[in-house]
């Protein structure tokens, strides 16, 4: 059987993300996979080594937020054939204090026989720290730094 193409496992990761965070949403990727977010809050970990790890990421995130919906998806193809990048807004609400969110993101990721290898995840950190209100927090550990 042959692997599904980078730009199809990359949609299915999307489509599993429509109705995120959950646990599914490790399972495109390799046991050995990286998953880097280089724009979180100050203190929170920029890599997550290894599928196990990003689960477990995925079950915090579960605690805090509901993907509602993944729209606007624009995936494109690389001259190097296992790199894909996809351009989407995540939907999503607060659960503390119901206040909805629409993020932009931008993915790029490393997709070999079929699974994630390693991706990279880039939002607007303001739009986080407005949605969870941490606006101020954002900016004092900026200003501090």
């Amino acid at each position: 059987m042959t692997a599904a193409a980078p730009s199809e496992v990359l949609q299915h990761f999307l489509r599993l993300t429509a109705d995120g965070p959950s646990e599914a949403m490790a399972d495109p990727f390799t046991t050995d996979a990286v998953f880097e977010t280089p724009y979180l809050p100050p203190g929170a970990p920029v890599q997550e080594p290894g599928r196990d790890a990003f689960r477990a990421h995925l079950q915090e995130g579960a605690k805090l937020q509901k993907f509602t919906a993944v729209d606007h998806v624009q995936v494109h193809e690389t001259t190097d054939p296992e790199l894909v990048v996809a351009d989407y807004r995540l939907h999503g609400r607060v659960l503390a204090t119901g206040k909805q969110f629409a993020f932009d993101m931008v993915m790029f990721a490393r997709i070999r026989d079929g699974l994630i290898t390693w991706s990279r995840i880039y939002s607007n950190p303001l739009d986080g720290a407005i949605a969870f209100d941490a606006a101020e927090g954002l900016l004092a550990a900026i200003t501090a730094a």
